[in-house]
């Protein structure tokens, strides 16, 4: 894959990369005025559902589809919210757009606002990009001057305004309905489905949320064609009638235990071993690798017999992790503890669980609780067993919680568990010689114990 030409990344490097003039210089806006001129609302859905694009934020669900979803004739308000929360441990792709291209980010937003008759879009952005929120703004009001946003955009009868909403740094308003209760002012809790957003979403009215890199998508499928889209990526395999295909470009955060950190554009199914050798130099200090995270913490681990596996849609999901998600890649050299891996991700859900699930909220602090024993030397070989269970009883996919942050807790859980129980059951024994065969009731730990 030497030869991709970024597409998503390809302003990035240019001076005043930020600003509209260079934006509008590499052919920026040109697909919004071609479209406004040239296709209607319905028609620029069907070229998003023909191109097969899915959503880059974690749930890869097909968004052309997802627009379709909306009431016809539906009087309005409609409203488009852009997730631009990006909470997820390991990942930080969006960051860069916003940071380095937010025309981009605008430009896709709109299209995707005109194709789904919004009126209104809601940058929700986390807080701790106070770089991106000032790109942002500053991008936006280019916008509104240039005629970008606003009355009648481009002299079309197309209207549309965009504010940005900041988060307060909490992961569950990575889910739409948690962002939609965000903005309206409420606690992020996010809501029992259905009624879905596209029915009854922002102020009850139909809502599309999308992600930041799925909108940036959206700019290229209309300038480039269906066509072009298609030529990047996996199709589908016949072999199974769910796998929608896996098509375009995505972008890779890769980050842990490499020589070259960063954000990588390729065309998605790259092989996890090829993105860490030949685009982050490998792994540092001449290791190898224990252990690899395929798109963000909640996928879960692959192990270091696995890097053959394609990062595509269906790829970490064959050696049983929860999907790509975010492509947050992190990689854990051979010298890193699993041990740490767990504690240190049962830690943070544990603390992002909102609290609404009861399943969520004690199976997330109960995993941890048994973490912080095994951290301090007072593990027992029977823990892993528990360990397990909770992971096998929360989340969406056992039908247990509203949302899938239960499951984003449980499969850390469950890869490690699977795929390093060896070693899990060896830093037992070492740190508790003496009880690590125990059965009856622990004795609590003091956090302070945990090292």
């Amino acid at each position: 894959m030497s030869d991709y030409q970024p597409v998503l990344l390809a302003n990035i490097h240019r001076e005043d990369s930020h600003k509209l003039a260079v934006y509008e210089a590499a052919g920026g806006y040109r697909a919004l005025r071609k479209t406004l001129r040239e296709k209607s609302p319905q028609e620029v859905v069907g070229i998003v559902r023909a191109s097969g694009l899915r959503g880059r934020g974690g749930a890869a669900f097909p968004t052309g589809l997802k627009w379709s979803f909306l009431p016809e004739g539906h009087p309005g308000p409609i409203y488009f919210c852009v997730n631009a929360d990006e909470s997820e441990p390991g990942t930080f792709c969006n960051r860069v757009q916003m940071e380095h291209d937010p025309h981009q980010v605008l430009e896709g937003t709109i299209l995707s606002c005109y194709a789904t008759r919004a009126s209104t879009a809601y940058i929700y952005l986390r807080y701790e990009y106070p770089l991106a929120y000032r790109r942002l703004q500053d991008a936006i009001a280019e916008c509104y001057e240039a005629g970008y946003l606003g009355k009648n955009i481009l002299g079309s009868d197309f209207s549309l305004d965009i504010h940005i909403h900041r988060g307060a740094g909490a992961y569950i308003c990575g889910e739409e309905t948690g962002l939609i209760e965000s903005i309206e002012g409420k606690r992020a809790w996010p809501r029992i489905k259905p009624p879905f957003p596209a029915v009854e979403g922002l102020f009850r009215k139909p809502t599309v949320v999308n992600n930041v890199e799925t909108l940036t998508c959206v700019v290229h499928i209309l300038d480039r064609g269906v066509e072009w889209f298609q030529s990047l990526g996996v199709p589908p395999d016949p072999d199974n009638p769910r796998d929608a295909g896996s098509y375009g470009p995505k972008l890779y955060g890769l980050s842990g235990h490499v020589n070259r950190p960063g954000v990588y554009e390729l065309p998605l199914g790259v092989r996890c071993g090829e993105l860490i050798e030949e685009y982050g130099g490998g792994v540092w200090k001449g290791r190898r690798a224990k252990a690899v995270v395929p798109g963000g913490v909640s996928t879960g681990l692959m192990s270091q017999s696995e890097l053959d596996t394609p990062l595509d849609f269906a790829g970490p999901v064959s050696v049983g992790c929860l999907g790509l998600g975010t492509a947050g890649v992190v990689v854990l050299d051979e010298t890193y503890p699993i041990i740490d891996f767990l504690y240190n991700s049962c830690r943070f859900f544990a603390h992002e669980s909102c609290g609404q699930c009861t399943p969520c909220r004690e199976g997330t602090r109960w995993a941890l609780r048994i973490l912080e024993r095994i951290k301090g030397g007072r593990g027992r070989l029977g823990d892993l067993d528990l360990l397990a269970e909770i992971g096998e009883g929360i989340g969406i996919i056992p039908g247990t919680t509203i949302c899938g942050l239960a499951d984003g807790a449980a499969w850390p859980i469950k890869t490690a568990l699977r795929k390093f129980r060896d070693e899990l059951e060896d830093y037992i024994r070492r740190t508790n010689p003496t009880g690590y065969m125990a059965t009856g009731p622990a004795e609590a730990v003091d956090v302070a114990e945990v090292a």
